[in-house]
């Protein structure tokens, strides 16, 4: 019988064959959602609205990643929910199954190949690794090596102009009190060689455009870290008449979308000079003061284009003395609702509330431009909906997504990102999948059968 180990439980996941290998489970509870590459087998279940992650994993690894992931969230970390493991799953074939570790499915989460797969700008993938960038130093801060950065192993939100990156894989994660420099620098090594060939696979493929060089793009990821590290934590120095640079580097912080919890200031004998560093910094300053004010729950750059939405309104209409939160829950009644009232229910799957709201917002400041006069917010967003939105493709899961394909075949139904067969071609394939030997493993860690013999050992010690 099996066991399930969970903080959140959901009772109607019990009843499903988990005595079954994952790869050999009924199609009809199963979810065809774009993933990228695992060493794993990972599939997508369904059960009623809900959509979870199901990933089979060696026991000590699904313990491993799950109370890591608990650690995330409670941290506030962006990354996948965890919701459970499934252990004691019996025998096949006269080896034991190993245990599935359930995640909850992040909705409007994109990973990387479903945004390569259109054929990609530069600035967006200069904006996609911003978003790992960011995500990595967020990790950092709070003491956790992740050991495996890949594109495989994160999931994109839209944010705005900029996209948010979320965690998918802890396995080979740990979590301390601080990190030290060469755990940081390990991290960046593992992301450039990963990322390395994530690009030369994206670029062989012909997702990648000509003139981006893998090469170039591994290099500005490790320079916009350390940037990015050196503001967040570096030591700054100047002369006593200058203390407006406190808060000056207060305020590039907040314009990053960081607030400095604690700041150490050290000033000389005679006061001639002052030594500044941050010492706990907290992401998310635009969207906790969103929370604070609306309830809506934003990712950061979207939060940070409401608030210039509100702080507008709040001029239009006179309120700049009114209590911040009476004006915030005055624009939240007449500007944010009456405009998400114009979204038809089939277009919501489209985008998520907030990025809703700044492309109208877009929609509307061209409009204005090209009619040279102020556009309205309701007419700003009837046009949107009619020349934009339904245009999008879903990105959110909704039962016409669920429906099976009659133009095109997909390789594998319940892995969109293996792509179509095309007649005369060769379809992309998961070496993981079609069977680890055929892997070229570098390191014993990825080897899941040295893993398996080395959990054996431990055991019979």
């Amino acid at each position: 019988m099996p066991r399930f180990i969970s903080a959140t439980p959901d009772s109607r996941l019990i009843p499903l064959p988990w005595e079954t290998p994952l790869a050999e489970w009924p199609v009809e509870l199963l979810v065809a959602l774009p993933r990228g590459l695992s060493r794993h087998v990972v599939r997508f279940i369904k059960v009623g609205d809900d959509v979870y992650a199901a990933k089979e994993v060696i026991d000590h690894l699904a313990r491993h990643e799950y109370r890591l992931l608990h650690d995330l969230m409670r941290l506030g970390t962006p990354s996948v929910e965890p919701i459970g493991i499934i252990t004691e799953r019996g025998v096949c074939g006269g080896v034991p199954l190993d245990p599935i570790l359930i995640t909850r499915h992040l909705q409007f989460s994109l990973p990387y190949r479903a945004l390569f797969a259109p054929g990609v700008r530069p600035e967006t993938v200069s904006r996609l690794l911003d978003a790992m960038v960011v995500l990595l130093a967020r990790l950092h801060l709070i003491g956790f090596q992740w050991g495996d950065v890949s594109l495989s192993n994160i999931l994109f939100r839209r944010d705005a102009d900029t996209f948010a990156a979320y965690l998918v894989d802890a396995e080979t994660g740990g979590m301390y009190p601080k990190l030290s420099d060469g755990q940081r620098h390990q991290d960046l090594e593992i992301a450039r060689t990963n990322l390395y060939g994530d690009f030369l696979d994206l670029k062989a493929g012909g997702l990648l455009q000509e003139d981006l060089d893998p090469l170039q793009l591994v290099d500005l990821v490790q320079s916009r870290y350390y940037e990015l590290w050196q503001e967040l934590t570096g030591a700054e120095e100047f002369s006593g008449d200058q203390m407006g640079r406190i808060e000056n580097r207060v305020r590039r912080l907040n314009a990053l979308g960081f607030d400095i919890a604690e700041l150490d200031i050290q000033t000389a004998a005679d006061s001639s000079t002052i030594r500044i560093q941050p010492m706990v910094v907290d992401a998310g300053h635009h969207s906790r003061r969103l929370m604070r004010l609306t309830g809506l729950d934003t990712e950061e750059n979207q939060a940070r284009r409401i608030l210039n939405d509100l702080d507008t309104y709040r001029w239009r209409t006179g309120q700049q003395h009114v209590d911040e939160a009476v004006a915030a829950h005055d624009w939240l009644t007449h500007v944010f609702q009456p405009v998400m009232d114009l979204v038809p229910a089939d277009l919501r799957a489209k985008r998520e509330p907030a990025q809703i709201f700044h492309e109208v917002l877009d929609y509307r400041w061209y409009a204005a431009q090209r009619q040279s006069r102020d556009v309205p917010m309701t007419e700003a967003a009837q046009g949107y909906v009619q020349d934009v939105l339904r245009c999008l493709p879903d990105e959110a899961l909704n039962t016409e997504s669920l429906l099976p394909i009659e133009s095109r075949q997909l390789v594998n139904p319940y892995d969109p990102s293996q792509g179509y067969v095309e007649p005369g071609q060769t379809p992309p394939q998961d070496p993981w999948e079609d069977g680890v030997d055929q892997v070229a493993v570098a390191s014993p860690f990825l080897d899941i059968d040295a893993l398996r013999a080395k959990a054996a050992a431990e055991a019979a010690d």
